[in-house]
């Protein structure tokens, strides 16, 4: 009898003990909703014709008839198509963020 008394008294407590864990993280996304919202500036960071690009240059990488500027060597790398988009999107004037800095 000692034991389930024991054992009742330690499920009680852990749940007691999950349920102040669910309360605190409901006040940290709250927090973070508002700090987000103070956040936006001006709505989208890319252009619809900046995605445009990028996609038509997705659909020539998937043809096989995307081609490196420089080397002329033919790209296969999706982020590599990506960068080559977004590169045109930029000298067109596209609204496009500017290059990390790495």
């Amino acid at each position: 009898m000692a034991t389930k008394k024991a054992a009742k008294k330690k499920s009680s407590t852990a749940k007691k003990s999950s349920t102040k864990k669910a309360s605190s993280k409901k006040k940290t996304t709250s927090a973070k909703k508002a700090r987000s919202a103070s956040k936006k500036s001006s709505g989208r960071k890319y252009s619809p014709a900046a995605s445009k690009s990028v996609e038509t240059e997705m659909r020539a990488r998937k043809k096989g008839t995307l081609k490196s500027r420089r080397s002329g060597k033919r790209v296969t790398s999706k982020k590599q198509a990506i960068a080559i988009g977004l590169s045109k999107a930029r000298k067109e004037g596209k609204k496009v963020p500017p290059p990390k800095k790495s």
